[in-house]
């Protein structure tokens, strides 16, 4: 109802759903990439329905690697596992790729079933050309190690929390451009920006998914820095109590404007995609994470349960980016909310202007900014209004059904 209450964003759900069936209808039958794409769709939908629209070979190749490093994530979150035998799984996990047997029973429901069958992911890395193998390897190494280097270390400071975001995510911005490289699509793109790419999505999933339940407290603060939190209370749990408020607000406030700081970087990495499905890939989950920092932004509601992006706004995004002019006017608009939600008592507001500013002005300097609309706030539609939407949803339907 949400979502159906814009009328703008109708059309998008509608086409949204109507390329989720076919990517179902495109699924390969061999047992282990059917697997594969079967585990991707569950693990991810909103990825599963960009990589679909990658050439076969990279598309093989991304989706492969997203599989790798999300059972590696999972070995990394399951608590049950202890450190001295988790180490040594994160730390031998690239090769554990090459065999076709290997599997390691450890995550819950879906993740759970990545990992008892594990043997079929592989089996699907070993058909891939050796340039995907080895940059998809190398990147598993990498991670593998620095996940390990975490486990028994606290983030204390920013350079710690930049640092593991680096060995999370960064590196998977590594991997897709030698992906893309090793697919001779795109050139290589400096690490520095490719770095770039991976940390502002982390960071933004930290902003959204660490705080959803503030009362989970040994996962909040293995990826808060005690640097940024330790400046507005004693303890991380303080933030759950409603005298904190404005504090927690403030913290909040604090680690958005840090995922800012990657904004631009992004802008130039995808400025200089030439393949147009690949820029699609990589330009819908930034708009996603700017969309995010301009939800999260001095929102106490955060802290009061989950915070997400409108379904309806998701597929529109997915619907309407398709250049860079696109990307620049998602960015002015979502960076121009967060600017309008800045109270000028907070103490990081000169900060957050200044990086504010700053994605704005390299959006307009582009001289591509359109006006589109993204509205975040609750609809000014009245219910009559969302019946009627509702109806005009239910006869499209109804034709695509019987089409």
């Amino acid at each position: 109802m949400g979502a159906l209450s814009r009328p703008e964003e109708v059309l998008a759900l509608v086409k949204l759903r109507v390329a989720a069936g076919q990517i179902k209808r495109q699924i390969p039958p061999e047992e282990h990439w059917a697997f594969a794409y079967s585990m991707l769709q569950k693990v991810s939908r909103s990825f599963a329905l960009v990589i679909q629209q990658l050439g076969p070979e990279l598309r093989n190749a991304v989706c492969i690697f997203y599989l790798v490093l999300r059972a590696l994530d999972t070995v990394e979150d399951d608590t049950s596992i202890p450190t001295e035998v988790k180490v040594p799984i994160l730390q031998e996990f690239y090769r554990h790729v090459y065999n076709r047997d290997w599997h390691y029973s450890c995550g819950t429901n879906h993740y759970k079933v990545l990992m008892d069958k594990f043997h079929l992911v592989s089996t699907a890395f070993l058909e891939l050309g050796q340039g995907y193998q080895k940059a998809i390897e190398e990147i598993t190494r990498r991670m593998g190690a620095g996940m390990a280097k975490f486990i028994c270390k606290e983030v204390e400071t920013v350079d710690d929390y930049d640092e593991y975001c680096h060995y999370v995510a960064g590196l998977v911005g590594y991997g897709l451009s030698r992906l893309f490289y090793a697919a001779g699509t795109e050139d290589l793109a400096p690490d520095s920006l490719s770095n770039s790419m991976g940390l502002f999505l982390q960071k933004t999933n930290i902003i959204r998914d660490y705080l959803e339940d503030i009362n989970e407290i040994p996962k909040s603060r293995m990826f808060w820095p005690r640097e940024i939190w330790s400046k507005y209370a004693d303890k991380l749990e303080d933030f759950k109590y409603e005298e904190n408020t404005e504090k927690a607000v403030q913290c909040l406030n604090d680690i958005v404007t840090n995922a800012l700081i990657h904004a631009e970087e992004c802008l130039q990495y995808m400025s200089a995609l030439k393949n147009h499905a690949i820029f699609h890939f990589c330009a819908i989950p930034q708009i996603m994470a700017i969309g995010t920092c301009a939800l999260c932004y001095n929102n106490v509601h955060v802290f009061r349960g989950v915070v997400k992006m409108r379904r309806g706004l998701t597929a529109r995004i997915i619907d309407e980016t398709n250049s860079m002019s696109d990307v620049y006017t998602a960015f002015y608009e979502f960076s121009s909310l967060i600017e309008s939600k800045i109270d000028d008592n907070d103490p990081n507001a000169a900060l957050t202007r200044r990086h504010v500013n700053s994605i704005k002005q390299t959006c307009k300097s582009s001289g591509l900014v359109k006006r589109r609309g993204y509205h975040l706030d609750t609809s000014p539609y009245r219910p009559m209004l969302i019946m009627i939407v509702l109806l005009l949803v239910a006869i499209l339907f109804g034709a695509l059904y019987t089409k």
